[in-house]
């Protein structure tokens, strides 16, 4: 098994990031070399946290062996004493045994420092370019290149600033000689401390949040209302979307009307109209039959800067536009959803009973296990307990990372609750309890870190949305976070267990991960101050997100968050409940049409038929002879061919047109009635303002 749980992890690692990125990304749409350079970061970020603790347990079996091997005989053992600092010494040789997961000699050094320099050239160099070369409206390589150039320039100069500073406080410290090595724990030390202080502001808020979130997952009725909350946002947010976009749409159309086909900027011009959404191209198709040449002095044409710009914001609006109508219609799921719980849960015959069926088939093994009374109890019974036990055992976690943080300095005693458990499975080499354990720990502190990235919204320019709504700037950003944050991360899990020997101050061979990264002493302001301190502002964090100050100033600086005693709060779900009211009758009525149309064409089908095969039989060359010289047979035969006819065409117009519903509230007589709107052609109603609010047909 040597080496093969290495092998193993790398190909398992590699088809998670791999399935993360499909669910966040669109391989079909998003450029290639920007879904690579995001799965290669996501995908080294990940070996990093799942190959750490086979890397913990291979060095807690080569520590037992020079323990091993620097151990005193046996008839002078029971005098001697191990030293405080020292690793725990096996009483005998056998004891040494090696792990299921061993990694041999020389290779986690090698592994280690490929993952971790690629993942910092990618972080700070490669993938910030490649971030503002996807953002640009650039025409041509050039161009983008350009862009990403003058772009990041302020931000590669603001690291090199910060390495600089660390560089000349080396060389002015008389007791420091400048080397390869220095200069390199110079540069890891600038990249963690960047690192760790957005670690601790993310980690806090995780902490907290996630045990909470699960706990208010058992409450129906509280997501209920969030849900009605976020359909009133994200139908403010859908509004702006369409309007933004008509407007852009509309610049599109001038320019695209006013540059004629033999103009030096045409191909520009070609290149915005491809990345318009489908209904506009065909609006705006180009005319080919527009000869008409372009006078340079007495017409005034956009430049190519203008038509730069215009292409940053046809990307930009097209992609909204598209990201919040997908949203939209994965929210009214969620919020039916929600609404056919509430209603269940009263059902004396423990059946679930869904409003809207499915319209695709189901696979006939999954609807026979999860059949709707297995539903009914997983929703209405289990699912609310199952999120109490888990919040309740993430809690506990949360607790145990808390008091960890502000007490792994200390070594004497040792108060980290992760080095006690790490260290009294280290006296009995239990190996598979050690990574167990490592993987835990290292797993839940990720969780709330990444997830954190994962919920972060910077206004719209980084939002990281599933269903393949991602834009390729806020995967890149993702990518970029993540590699900045997860070697500060397994620092500090390092430091939480101990197995970092500047923080357990002990004479013990280091894993291979701590000892790529270089000695901290070098910095020793760092190494033993900013690395032993700033972690414990974890706990006011954590304090600050259980009261939901940071919700608090958001609502307070007119960004409405949900809170259940506001009455912001309250408004916003009464808009969104009713608005979830007028999308759920607006399906119903689409069923109810379906469904009326499938019974006309079972009701009448049988009957076109009929008429079809007599029409057939009428038409057979033997009758068609015979009635030839029966003058009052074909009489008779063209009767029937003409009822049959009048018949079918009778049946066809009852079939084609859509049957009307005169139930449906459409049209009202009240102008102040807040369902009614000003009705445009196309089924379209419109508020007050531009926007297009509602799609109520």
């Amino acid at each position: 098994m040597s080496g093969a749980a290495l092998g193993l992890e790398i190909v398992f690692v590699f088809f998670l990031a791999l399935f993360l990125l499909h669910r966040y990304g669109d391989f079909r749409k998003q450029h290639r070399l920007v879904i690579i350079g995001t799965l290669l970061a996501w995908y080294l970020c990940f070996l990093i946290i799942f190959i750490l603790p086979l890397d913990v347990s291979t060095t807690i079996y080569n520590r037992c062996k020079h323990a091993a091997a620097n151990s005193s005989p046996p008839e002078n053992s029971n005098t001697s004493r191990p030293s405080a600092t020292a690793a725990p010494a096996p009483s005998s040789q056998h004891l040494c045994f090696k792990p299921w997961s061993y990694i041999p000699d020389g290779i986690m050094p090698v592994f280690w420092r490929v993952v971790y320099w690629t993942s910092q050239f990618l972080t700070w160099i490669l993938l910030p370019f490649m971030q503002s070369y996807a953002r640009s409206g650039g025409f041509s390589i050039t161009g983008k290149i350009k862009t990403a150039l003058i772009e990041n320039a302020i931000y590669y100069g603001t690291y090199l600033l910060i390495f600089g500073a660390f560089l000349i406080y080396v060389a002015v410290n008389p007791h420091l000689h400048l080397e390869w090595n220095q200069l390199q724990t110079i540069g890891i030390a600038a990249a963690n401390t960047w690192g760790l202080f957005l670690l601790v502001l993310l980690l806090g808020y995780g902490l907290v949040e996630i045990p909470r979130s699960y706990w208010n997952g058992a409450k129906k009725g509280y997501l209920l209302m969030k849900t009605y909350f976020k359909a009133a946002k994200l139908m403010t947010e859908k509004a702006d979307a369409e309007e933004n976009l008509e407007d852009i749409m509309e610049e599109v159309r001038k320019v695209n009307e006013s540059i004629k086909y033999n103009h030096p900027l045409r191909k520009c011009v070609d290149t915005i109209l491809k990345k318009c959404p489908t209904e506009y191209q065909e609006k705006m198709g180009r005319n080919m039959d527009d000869y008409e040449d372009f006078d340079e002095k007495h017409n005034a044409y956009p430049s190519e800067k203008s038509l730069v710009k215009l292409h940053k914001q046809v990307i930009y609006s097209a992609q909204r536009h598209r990201r919040t109508q997908v949203q939209w219609q994965i929210l009214l799921d969620q919020a039916f959803h929600l609404e056919d719980v509430a209603k269940n849960e009263a059902s004396a015959a423990h059946q679930f009973v869904h409003t809207f069926q499915s319209p695709e088939p189901e696979n006939r093994l999954t609807q026979y296990f999860y059949n709707p009374t297995v539903e009914w109890y997983w929703e209405c019974l289990f699912r609310p307990w199952f999120h109490r036990i888990l919040a309740v055992i993430l809690s506990i976690f949360s607790v145990i990372v808390v008091w960890s943080e502000c007490t792994f300095f200390s070594t004497r005693p040792v108060l980290s609750l992760f080095a006690v458990f790490i260290q009294l499975a280290e006296k009995t080499y239990n190996y598979i309890y050690i990574e167990i354990a490592c993987f835990l720990s290292i797993f839940f502190l990720s969780i709330c870190v990444y997830s954190t990235v994962f919920r972060i919204r910077v206004f719209n320019y980084y939002y990281l949305a599933s269903h393949h709504q991602t834009d390729a700037y806020s995967l890149l950003f993702s990518g970029m976070l993540f590699c900045r944050l997860t070697p500060p991360l397994c620092l500090n899990f390092l430091g939480l267990t101990h197995m970092d020997s500047s923080i357990s101050h002990q004479n013990t061979q280091p894993t291979a991960y701590t000892s790529i990264m270089g000695s901290m002493k070098v910095l020793s302001f760092i190494a033993d101050g900013f690395y032993i301190y700033y972690p414990m502002l974890v706990v006011i964090l954590c304090i600050a997100t259980y009261f939901s100050l940071g919700t608090r100033c958001l609502n307070l600086l007119g960004f409405q968050q949900f809170m259940g005693d506001n009455d912001m709060t309250s408004d916003l779900v009464d808009e969104g409940k009713e608005l979830i009211r007028r999308e759920k009758r607006k399906r119903q009525r689409q069923e109810e049409g379906e469904n009326r149309r499938r019974e006309w064409k079972e009701r009448y089908g049988q009957n076109r038929d009929d008429a079809t095969r007599n029409r057939n039989v009428h038409t057979h060359p033997k009758e068609s002879d015979f009635s030839d010289a029966n003058p009052s047979r074909s009489a008779s035969k063209y009767t029937r061919a003409n009822n049959n006819r009048t018949e079918r065409d009778r049946i066809e117009l009852l079939q084609d047109p859509e049957p009307m519903d005169f139930n449906a509230d459409t049209f009202t007589d009240d102008p102040l009635d807040p369902e009614s709107g000003r009705y445009q052609p196309g089924g379209r109603y419109l508020s007050m303002s531009r926007s297009r609010i509602f799609d109520d047909v």
